[in-house]
């Protein structure tokens, strides 16, 4: 039986000066712009004050009212919190403008890298899969969304084969199979709080930084092309780790509903890889070769940006250790 999801979670705790004061501007409390230079870009009060931002244009935050959404001085901290955020992303993922090679980069597995999957797949304890998911959470259970912003900013042929893709996203037309609808069903089949924003004090930068590299990418249509980039890394990848996934969790004893999201994804995203190579990218630089750099830094950036997470949670798993912030309770001895 499906459960509701809109409920608006709850405001989370600050990190340091920037994310209390955003969130005292969220209670509609007036004060002076934070100064932002100088704050870790990648760092927890920044990432958080800045995903906050965001979640205005999602579901919201129970204590927050809806009018916040476009109120000026918050939209003018979140113009700086992207500033900071996009500068350190310019300086640290190198340009490039050779698109087709940029995609079948990603199609090339290397056997011996490492990888959150392929650990869960042959070492991974029922904690550790608990874990990912709770952090992976922050996204899928709004899964699509970000992207969906990309649409009104596409014509013609792309835009059409994208809401194709969307519509799959979306559970072609059946709540039910919606790819957000199964995530909370493998987490309430996994002992996890299926709550939108559940997890959001225990979400690490990392975490959070990823998900805001799409509401960046996404809210802005001169950057455009660069969410385009990121949701085709994340469907040329996804079919080969999610059957890792499948692997894992049947190797763990989980059941159905907790396989059938991942399950699900194998097959799906093989799909959307084709529709968005040769139906959203290809149109797209036919009409505006002048996008290809911008597709190669969304591409490289939503690499670059995985890569951070995914060296945190093998960090902290390989010391036996919680790699969420506070440790949250998802069965770890």
């Amino acid at each position: 039986m499906t459960t509701t999801m809109r409920r608006a979670p709850a405001l989370p705790s600050p990190r340091g000066p920037i994310s209390e004061a955003v969130l005292s501007a969220l209670r509609g409390n007036r004060a002076g712009p934070p100064d932002v230079d100088g704050s870790p870009p990648y760092g927890e009060d920044l990432q958080l004050a800045l995903y906050c931002c965001y979640e205005l244009h999602y579901r919201g935050f129970g204590e927050v009212d809806a009018e916040r959404e476009w109120d000026p001085a918050l939209l003018a901290i979140r113009a700086e919190l992207e500033r900071v955020f996009l500068d350190a992303l310019r300086e640290d993922v190198p340009p490039g403008s050779d698109v087709e090679g940029e995609l079948d980069a990603l199609l090339v597995e290397h056997v011996d890298a490492p990888g959150v999957s392929r650990y869960l797949s042959r070492d991974g304890e029922p904690w550790q899969l608990r874990e990912y998911v709770a952090h992976r959470s922050l996204y899928h259970l709004k899964e699509a969304d970000p992207q969906t912003f990309v649409i009104p900013r596409l014509d013609g042929p792309g835009k059409a084969a994208l809401v194709t893709v969307q519509h799959d996203e979306y559970g072609a037309g059946d709540p039910e199979r919606a790819h957000a609808r199964l995530f909370a069903d493998m987490m309430t089949e996994l002992g996890l709080s299926e709550d939108y924003g559940a997890y959001l004090d225990s979400a690490p930068a990392e975490t959070l930084a990823e998900v805001n590299l799409m509401s960046l990418y996404g809210l802005h249509r001169g950057l455009r092309a660069m969410l385009i980039g990121q949701f085709a890394t994340v469907e040329l990848t996804s079919s080969p780790g999610s059957d890792r996934m499948v692997k894992a969790m049947r190797r763990l004893g989980c059941g159905p509903a907790a396989i059938r999201f991942y399950a699900e994804h194998v097959e799906a995203d093989a799909v959307h890889e084709q529709l968005l190579r040769r139906e959203v990218i290809a149109p797209l630089l036919a009409a505006e070769p002048a996008l290809a750099p911008d597709i190669v830094f969304g591409i490289r950036s939503s690499v670059f940006l995985a890569a951070r997470s995914e060296e945190r949670l093998l960090h902290h798993w390989n010391r036996g250790e919680s790699s969420l912030r506070d440790g949250a309770e998802t069965g770890r001895p």
